[in-house]
């Protein structure tokens, strides 16, 4: 009887130490929008938006979000926004969006930098209006990598990490 109380009394102990370690968060916003600002960015994960033919949240594989990249600071000559999420258990970042063909977005990049820059500088944000989110994720980076006057064409570059709660 006494070992059967030591063994239960044991196995509780190991439970409360252990049990909290392996509960699992994903990325999920209390509220939204959530925003994060530098001198030269404001950066908002908000509500995706709702229609035909966009993406809708599937529990237990993925949540649906938007993303808002605005430019506040001085005037950028190019500019590209990236965005990745983490794996579990692992150190590397898995890209929202791609390429389908590489040459192509290769031909294209140039123009397209310079293109968003434009419309950034004309004081209309970058807006991704729908975007997946793997629920496993706990972590959601922003990388945002731009060319300004000044800088000899040598990009600069910022990142905005989103984390669980």
């Amino acid at each position: 009887m006494v070992k059967k109380t030591i063994l239960a009394i044991c196995t509780l102990f190991f439970l409360n130490i252990v049990a909290p370690t392996l509960e699992a968060k994903a990325l999920t916003f209390g509220e939204l929008p959530t925003k994060q600002a530098s001198k030269q960015w404001s950066v908002q994960v908000g509500q995706a938006e709702k229609g035909k033919g966009l993406a809708e949240s599937k529990k237990g594989e993925y949540h649906t979000y938007s993303l808002e990249v605005d430019n506040i600071g001085k005037d950028v000559l190019s500019a590209k926004v990236y965005m990745y999420r983490n794996e579990p258990n692992s150190t590397t970042k898995f890209a929202l969006f791609g390429c389908p063909d590489e040459k192509e977005c290769n031909k294209e990049h140039f123009e397209r930098a310079i293109s968003l820059a434009k419309q950034m500088n004309d004081g209309y944000p970058y807006r991704f209006s729908n975007f997946l989110l793997a629920e496993k994720a706990t972590e959601l980076d922003v990388e945002i990598v731009w060319t300004q006057k000044g800088s000899e064409g040598r990009p600069l570059k910022e990142t905005f990490t989103f984390t669980a709660e």
